[in-house]
C-alpha cells in the first residue's frame, strides 16, 4: 500500500470513528442517517472500517466490566511492579481482536485500555485520529487531511462532496447541523460540492471566506494571498473577520472566473480565466502561456524532489508556453535543453539552469 493509499485509509478510519461516536451518543436524525447510508454506499472500505471500530468498542466494553481491568486493579499492579517493567494489560482481549480481520486496531485499543475510567465514546474520539487536528466544538465532527511534498489526495466526504488536495496542503473539516466548514491552512484544494439547502458549504482560506452556491471550485494559498477559481456553478467570496473590514461587500464568481484576495486589499471585480488551466493539477499537469521561466520553475518546484535553480538572472524572464506533467521531470528537463542558449545540469540535489 503506497503513502496516498495509507493516508486515505487512515482518513476513512477516522470518519468511521466519528460516525460510530455520533451514533453511539444518540440516535441519528433523518438527515444524518441518510448521510451515513450514502457514506456506506460510497465504498466497501467504509463498511470494513466501521466494523473495525465496532469490534474495538465491543472489546473495550467487555474489558471495562472485568474486575481485573478496573482502575483500582490497574493502579494496584502499577504500585507492585518495579519501575520500568511492563505488563500487558489485555492478555485475553487482544487475542480476540488479533484473531479477527481488524488487527490494525490493536495499538488504539491498547492505548484506550489504559484509560478505562473514561467512556468508550471519549476513548474512541481520542484514539482514532490519524493526524493531529484542531479541537472541535461539542457536536461538531472534525476531520483533518494533509499531503506531503509531491503528493496529492482525493477524498469523498461524508456528505458525498469530493475533496482534492494538492501537494504540501492541509485542510480541517468540521460538520455541524448548520454548516460544513473547511479551513485550508496551507497549499491548494479543489472541491466538488454536493449542495444541501439547509447546510452551507464554506471554506476559510487566508483572508477569504468562500461560500458555495452549488459548484466546483479551487482555492490556493499563494504568496500571502488567496486565489479562488470557479470551474462550475457559483461561489461568493467575502472577507474573514480577521483579514478584512467586515464592511466590504462579498464578490460573486461564476464559472471561468478568478479572484485574488490579499490582506488589506479587496478586489473590485473577478477576472476571466481558463479554469481548466488553473486546475490542471487535478490531471497532474501544469499549463503555462507566455509565462516567465522563473514562475514556471517555482510552480514545478512544488512537485519535484530536485528543485530547479535558475543560475543566470537573464533567464528568469525568458517567456515559455506549454503543458507539462508534474510527475515527469525528465520530460521538462528535455524541454529546457531544447531552448536556444539554455544549458541544464542535473546534480544529485538540484536542476541547475544557466546560459550556454
Amino acid at each position: 500500500m503506497n503513502s496516498n493509499e495509507e493516508k486515505s485509509r487512515a482518513a476513512i478510519a477516522e470518519q468511521a470513528g466519528e460516525w460510530f461516536v455520533a451514533n453511539d451518543e444518540k440516535s441519528l436524525d433523518v438527515r444524518d442517517a441518510a448521510a451515513l447510508a450514502a457514506w456506506f454506499k460510497a465504498s466497501p472500505v467504509h463498511i470494513e472500517e466501521f466494523l473495525g471500530v465496532s469490534a474495538v468498542a465491543r472489546d473495550l466494553k467487555n474489558a471495562r466490566t472485568d474486575p481485573q481491568y478496573s482502575l483500582e486493579a490497574i493502579l494496584a499492579r502499577a504500585r507492585a511492579e518495579d519501575e520500568g517493567s511492563v505488563q500487558r494489560l489485555w492478555p485475553r482481549d487482544t487475542q480476540t481482536i488479533r484473531g479477527g480481520p481488524f488487527g490494525r486496531w490493536l495499538p488504539a485499543a491498547a492505548a484506550m485500555a489504559a484509560c478505562t475510567l473514561l467512556s468508550v465514546g471519549v476513548l474512541l474520539r481520542w484514539n482514532l485520529r490519524s493526524t493531529e487536528r484542531p479541537a472541535a466544538h461539542k457536536g461538531v465532527a472534525a476531520l483533518h487531511f494533509e499531503t506531503r511534498h509531491g503528493e496529492q489526495l482525493t477524498q469523498r466526504l461524508a456528505d458525498n462532496s469530493v475533496l482534492h488536495l494538492n501537494t504540501d496542503s492541509a485542510v480541517s473539516i468540521r460538520y455541524s447541523k448548520g454548516e460544513r466548514l473547511v479551513t485550508l491552512s496551507s497549499g491548494q484544494a479543489s472541491f466538488e460540492v454536493t449542495h444541501e439547502a439547509s447546510r452551507a458549504f464554506r471554506v476559510h482560506a487566508g483572508s477569504a471566506d468562500i461560500t458555495d452556491l452549488g459548484t466546483k471550485f479551487d482555492v490556493r494559498l499563494d504568496e500571502g494571498s488567496t486565489v479562488i477559481t470557479v470551474v462550475e456553478g457559483r461561489v461568493t467570496v467575502g472577507p474573514t473577520t480577521s483579514g478584512q473590514s467586515p464592511s466590504l461587500q462579498p464578490i460573486e464568481l461564476n464559472a471561468d472566473q478568478q479572484v485574488r484576495v490579499a490582506a488589506g486589499v479587496w478586489p473590485a471585480v473577478p477576472v476571466a480565466v481558463d479554469a481548466e488551466h488553473a486546475t490542471a493539477w487535478l490531471r497532474r499537469q501544469i499549463v503555462f502561456q507566455n509565462q516567465p521561466l522563473e514562475r514556471v520553475a517555482a510552480e514545478y518546484n512544488r512537485y519535484t524532489a530536485k528543485p530547479i535553480e535558475i543560475a543566470t538572472p537573464a533567464l528568469k524572464t525568458l517567456r515559455i508556453s506549454g503543458v507539462f506533467a508534474t510527475d515527469d521531470t525528465d520530460a521538462f528537463i528535455a524541454f529546457l535543453r531544447s531552448l536556444k542558449g539554455v544549458q541544464v545540469e542535473v546534480t544529485a540535489t538540484r536542476i541547475r539552469v544557466s546560459k550556454d
